[in-house]
């Protein structure tokens, strides 16, 4: 609200005083003084954005180009003067040479300068201990996490710490899905948008959302990506692709489906367990179970039970990177079996 402000107050004093400035002279010089004024505010507002997006490296870069570029052409230009065979001809523009070598070889600085800029080592451009530990404290979070919901009930319990960084494009990508004509699509966008509502309502911990974007680069993902390698911090996201793309990068990623297949408690072979028999498996003579946490249970023997609850005993575990399955049998007939074979 004060930058617009101030932005407001630079339009106006700009628009007013280049119209008093040409008020002397006649009505449309005065105008076009008041035209002007408007520009060059505009001009300078336009020059502050571009700045504010660029790093303290590349701006000091590129004035120690510039400079570097305007004294070499000072020094061309006088430098000419003392060539005899140049001195003899008097119908040269020196005053036209001098601007074409400062224009050039300037703007050739700035380029030069700005582009080299992130190579420079100096002491006031390197990081401190307390800024690099903030770095690796952002967690970066992506459209996919912040719909899941559980990141939420994680920072609740207070197992997170730093700062979770909230791109404006992934905020932008969840108001699209938000607005979109498919059911699914648009109550998803919500819930999305209302947990990072309550996250950010509930102080549990630190959320920033960050203007930074990266024009150039197509797709959230690889914005993504760009902004965790610029800022030294986490990823933290469910999309498994994602997580690929960025391991392959070296960047660390907090994938929370793996965080709750590590929380799950541990089944061993041998265990016995009781569940609830939801539908029959695609094996003949198979149920179907689940636990509290959504771990399915396969049940031999158990396609008539649809509806019971039935106490089980673990015969395996698989565990993928979906997540992990329970192969098991009916407890009475592991029972009658282990009968049958002391007999």
């Amino acid at each position: 609200m004060l930058q617009t402000l101030m932005k407001l107050v630079l339009i106006a004093v700009c628009s007013v005083s280049g119209y008093f400035i040409a008020q002397k002279y006649s009505f449309p010089l005065s105008l076009i003084g008041l035209i002007s004024g408007l520009l060059i505010a505009l001009i300078v507002i336009q020059i502050e954005q571009t700045i504010r997006k660029l790093s303290l490296k590349v701006i000091f870069g590129g004035i120690i180009g510039t400079v570097i570029g305007l004294l070499i052409a000072f020094l061309f230009a006088y430098g000419l003067r003392f060539i005899p065979a140049i001195e003899q001809q008097k119908a040269v523009p020196w005053e036209l040479v001098y601007v074409l070598l400062t224009i050039s070889l300037g703007y050739l600085g700035l380029i030069i300068g700005s582009k080299k800029g992130d190579e420079f080592q100096l002491p006031v451009f390197s990081q401190s201990k307390g800024q690099a530990k903030e770095n690796a404290d952002y967690k970066i979070l992506d459209t996919s996490a912040i719909i899941d919901g559980r990141i939420m009930d994680v920072c609740d319990t207070g197992f997170l710490d730093g700062t979770l960084i909230v791109p404006r494009f992934v905020l932008d990508e969840l108001q699209l899905i938000a607005d979109s004509s498919d059911s699914m699509k648009r109550s998803r966008g919500r819930r999305g948008l209302d947990i990072l509502s309550k996250m950010k309502n509930s102080g549990s911990v630190r959320i920033d959302i960050i203007d930074q974007d990266f024009p150039k680069l197509k797709g959230v993902d690889a914005k993504l990506i760009a902004l965790a390698n610029k800022k030294k911090g986490r990823l933290i996201t469910n999309d498994f692709n994602l997580n690929k793309v960025a391991e392959v990068q070296g960047i660390k990623v907090l994938n929370v489906n793996e965080l709750a297949n590590a929380l799950k408690p541990a089944v061993l072979p041998g265990e016995a367990i009781t569940v609830r028999i939801i539908k029959e498996g695609k094996e003949s003579g198979q149920g179907v179970a689940y636990l509290d946490d959504g771990t399915m249970v396969i049940v031999d023997h158990a396609d008539k039970l649809v509806s019971r609850n039935v106490e089980v005993i673990v015969t395996s575990v698989l565990q993928t990177t979906a997540g992990r399955m329970i192969f098991s049998d009916l407890k009475e007939v592991l029972n009658k079996q282990n009968r049958a074979s002391q007999n």
